[in-house]
């Protein structure tokens, strides 16, 4: 099989992945299972998103972080070396960090590898369940900040939309990579329900609504045409 491989590797246009309509396929670990989003490069060295599933009892073999590793924990509880990390935490490992990351009673998670280079990244560990939601703006929507240093591009935040929200029209000088936690969005592009990945180009622009609700994981930044 050729070792380098692309999955929505083209920055300049909207790319729409809805996880839960994929199938699970197996990792290096055999307790270990991903669903690929965003793929560019050697299988031994590439840029990935994912969704990712432990079993029962699943582990990983202790591995380095070069580029950096963000996690968020959409179920179950996840564990390292280092402690316990149950739903609704947020990792970010540096390139230098490692661990060998086990789960007892399985979980999922949304992980991007190699996305987070440079030298003088903070590591982060925060369970965002503890923090409050942040009025955002004045239509419904809610923030909880989960990653912003200065020196680097990416802002990485939860945002919440109450049932019947809008947002105001906007635009992403940068691009803007989502992925839908709970609920369900609609935008002029789509409708989005949970496990659904979405990644906007550089100068896009949009209105996000959810008639029901819906709690997002959103990056802003980090995102360059190819």
């Amino acid at each position: 099989m050729d070792n380098v491989l692309s999955l929505n590797v083209d920055m300049s246009t909207l790319a729409v992945v809805r996880s839960a309509d994929m199938g699970w396929q197996a990792s290096l670990s055999p307790t270990v299972w991903h669903k690929r989003l965003y793929f560019d490069g050697p299988a031994e060295a590439a840029i990935v998103t994912s969704v990712v599933r432990y079993e029962a009892g699943g582990e990983f073999p202790t591995h380095h972080h070069p580029g950096g590793e963000e996690i968020f924990v959409l179920e179950g509880v996840l564990s390292d070396e280092h402690g316990d990390y149950p739903s609704g935490t947020y990792l970010l490992n540096p390139d230098g960090t490692s661990h060998a990351p086990f789960s007892k009673d399985g979980c999922t998670l949304f992980v991007k590898l190699r996305q987070y280079g440079g030298e003088g990244r903070t590591q982060v560990e925060m369970n965002s369940g503890a923090l409050d939601w942040q009025p955002w703006n004045d239509s419904g929507v809610w923030q909880k900040p989960l990653y912003r240093q200065g020196g680097f591009r990416e802002w990485t935040q939860l945002l919440k939309l109450d049932p019947g929200a809008q947002s105001p029209p906007h635009q992403h000088p940068n691009g803007e990579e989502v992925f839908v936690i709970d609920g369900a969005i609609e935008d002029e592009f789509g409708a989005y329900p949970a496990g659904t990945w979405i990644r906007y180009p550089p100068g896009s622009s949009h209105t996000v609504k959810s008639p029901k609700g819906a709690i997002l994981y959103v990056r802003l930044g980090g995102i360059a045409e190819k």
